[in-house]
């Protein structure tokens, strides 16, 4: 049986307009996605749950394949009685919504939203670096790394509320279920065939200063989809959803509003 995953579920219970799934990356939580449930939830049914290991959801020591995260959305969706829905992901939250096309097809993906995030599998050295700190994590806990990475995850100029909730999620996660997460992570397979064959709208958004994932590595997913969207976001680096929230909901809600007019 999945862990009883924590989760939002906001907005009216409604197959119209099409329901929006909002999966967070590492290492945060659901709450990253305030700004898009509080914008979309008067409208449309918008459910935003904790992976595992993650936030408020039971944690999986060991490893954590992102196969694994995909088979607990859908059994999310498949017991809030959600047929289908847009999906959307930021980081490694994009990776899973890329494995959850890949399980549940365009019948219940009607829209892909892949924000800050790549489809290409790990290198050997990525996968030493990821099973690394892993270790690390287990090791010395969250903060250590929390405190060396936000430089990355927001731009210099985001606002102090922001980066305040950024480190909070991040020194808030279990260091169990991020290692899961990572070592899951590292071993990943390669989504660059699959995003050729994706027959639905897609999205894809940068933060234009974002590190992790820069620009050129949006672009190149961008075009291996058949029929995507590239959206830049000025003043931003890896958070784009919460550094500039009125532009991110924008360009979500044009990307949305497209999806519910599709046969």
């Amino acid at each position: 049986m999945p862990p009883c995953l924590a989760y939002d579920d906001k907005g009216p219970c409604s197959a119209t307009p099409t329901p929006l799934l909002l999966i967070h990356g590492h290492p945060f939580d659901r709450t990253m996605w305030r700004p898009q449930l509080t914008a979309f939830s008067a409208g449309r049914r918008v459910i935003a749950p904790d992976l595992r290991g993650y936030g408020a959801s039971p944690v999986t020591p060991g490893i954590t394949p992102l196969s694994r995260f995909a088979a607990d959305l859908e059994d999310l969706l498949d017991a809030l009685g959600v047929p289908a829905c847009v999906v959307a992901g930021l980081s490694m939250g994009g990776q899973i919504a890329m494995e959850c096309y890949d399980r549940l097809g365009p019948a219940r993906v009607r829209g892909l939203v892949l924000a800050d995030t790549f489809p290409a599998p790990e290198t050997p050295e990525g996968r030493r670096a990821r099973n690394a700190t892993a270790d690390r994590l287990l090791r010395e806990g969250m903060r250590g790394y929390a405190d060396e990475v936000l430089a990355k995850m927001v731009a210099p100029d985001a606002a102090p509320a922001v980066r305040a909730h950024v480190h909070g999620m991040m020194t808030a996660t279990d260091p169990e279920g991020a290692a899961a997460a990572l070592r899951g992570r590292a071993e990943r397979p390669d989504y660059r065939p699959l995003l050729t064959r994706v027959t639905v709208p897609a999205l894809v958004v940068v933060g234009a200063d974002d590190e992790f994932t820069p620009v050129s590595d949006a672009e190149a997913m961008h075009a291996l989809l058949p029929d995507a969207a590239l959206r830049v976001i000025d003043g931003s680096a890896h958070m784009p959803n919460l550094e500039r929230p009125a532009e991110f909901n924008r360009v979500l809600g044009e990307f949305l509003a497209r999806v519910d007019r599709a046969p």
